[in-house]
C-alpha cells in the first residue's frame, strides 16, 4: 500500500503565498508523475500542474507565472508553492502521484486526502 500525506494549506490574504507539500510513503519503487489537482465548491476537480519523475512540468493557464510544481525524488514529494493567490484559487487541493510499487512492480494512481487552501481578506 501506498499513502499521499498532504500539508500546507490554510487561510492566506489575496496576494500571499502558501507553500503545500505531498509525501509517498509505503511498498514504493519509484513514483513517477506527480501532480497537484483542485477543486473548488460547485465545479469539477481540475488539474493544476504536474511534474514528471525527470522534472517536465506543466501548468493550467490560470496558474501560469504564479505557481511553481517541484519534487525531490529522494524523498518521494511533491511541492506547489503558490504565490500572488487570488479568491479564485480558493479550493481543496488534491495530490495525485502514479507510483511503480512492489506488487511485482506494477504502477498504480493514488490521492492524497486533500488539503483547503481559503484566499480571502
Amino acid at each position: 500500500q501506498v499513502q499521499l500525506v498532504e500539508s500546507g494549506g490554510g487561510l492566506v490574504q489575496p496576494g500571499g503565498s502558501l507553500r503545500l507539500s505531498c509525501a509517498a510513503s509505503g511498498s514504493i519503487l519509484r513514483t513517477d508523475d506527480m501532480d497537484w489537482y483542485r477543486q473548488a465548491p460547485g465545479k469539477q476537480r481540475e488539474l493544476v500542474a504536474g511534474i514528471t519523475r525527470g522534472g517536465f512540468t506543466y501548468y493550467t493557464d490560470s496558474v501560469k507565472g504564479r505557481f511553481t510544481i517541484s519534487r525531490d525524488n529522494a524523498k518521494n514529494t511533491v511541492y506547489l508553492q503558490m504565490n500572488s493567490l487570488k479568491p479564485e484559487d480558493t479550493a481543496v487541493y488534491y495530490c495525485n502521484a502514479f507510483v511503480s510499487t512492489t506488487d511485482w512492480g506494477r504502477t498504480y494512481a493514488y490521492w492524497g486526502q486533500g488539503t483547503q487552501v481559503t484566499v480571502s481578506s
